[in-house]
């Protein structure tokens, strides 16, 4: 068990096994949500599956995956507000930041182009972002037109339009639908796309880290790398929608 300290400069609990005579890795998780602890627990519970011939890093995705297929089906049947069961869904396919989803305004949005540009007075890292845009992400927003496309912003506040919604209302949503805070929460989506994306194999973790605005310390480097992976963060964005759909239908 190790900690890998990544570009960005968090930091990632991993164990090192091996199965079928190859090393493999097992991600346990950010040192700031899982404690010295709760890694020697999972290390204890990985070995004892690689005894019983089970794969670790196999049986953690398969039980996220159908964890986070539940969940988008459960959002999808929300029968709340339907502009707050549409700022779930977008979080689940955008994998941005909850206060950038609640803060979007529709002048950000390029559908032609189907990007949509965050400047960087909204961003945590206080950089420009552009977030590539599914096809799925699309049909949702030409949704929402419907019911705010008249408005600033995407999700406005059902006491003011000119002010977005609360909050506490994406979260308020989960507790609605019976998850707990432990369990779930708004922010929780960009961890499962973050998990479900790297552990595909699919992909390359620093365009991964492109897609969630994670900052770069190297300004050289972070310059390179917005450029460089915004091709492979389409791809990404588009097999993340097909991902999540098959997901569902599991």
């Amino acid at each position: 068990m190790y900690i890998l300290v990544k570009p960005s400069g968090s930091k990632l609990w991993q164990f090192k096994y091996r199965m079928h005579g190859k090393e493999r890795l097992l991600s346990v998780g950010q040192d700031s949500d899982v404690s010295p602890a709760q890694a020697r627990k999972a290390k204890e519970v990985a070995r004892a599956q690689v005894a019983e011939g089970i794969d670790p890093s196999e049986a953690k995705q398969e039980a996220k995956a159908i964890a986070f297929g539940a969940l988008l089906r459960d959002v999808d049947a929300f029968e709340g507000q339907a502009t707050t069961r549409i700022g779930l869904q977008l979080l689940a396919l955008t994998a941005q930041r909850p206060g950038e989803i609640r803060h979007a305004k529709w002048e950000e949005f390029d559908f032609q182009e189907k990007i949509w540009s965050l400047p960087a007075s909204k961003m945590k890292m206080r950089r420009d972002h552009n977030v590539p845009l599914p096809d799925q992400a699309i049909a949702l927003l030409d949704e929402l037109r419907m019911i705010t496309g008249n408005g600033e912003y995407l999700f406005p506040s059902l006491r003011s339009w000119q002010r977005p919604m609360s909050e506490n209302t994406l979260n308020a949503a989960l507790r609605r639908m019976g998850y707990s805070g432990e369990e779930m929460t708004a922010h929780g989506f960009r961890a499962s796309f973050s998990t479900l994306a790297n552990e595909s194999g699919l992909w390359n973790p620093d365009a991964i880290e492109a897609a969630l605005a994670h900052v770069e310390r190297n300004e050289v480097r972070k310059a390179y790398s917005r450029g460089l992976y915004w091709d492979e963060r389409v791809k990404l964005a588009d097999w993340w929608a097909r991902f999540s759909c098959e997901l569902k239908a599991a």
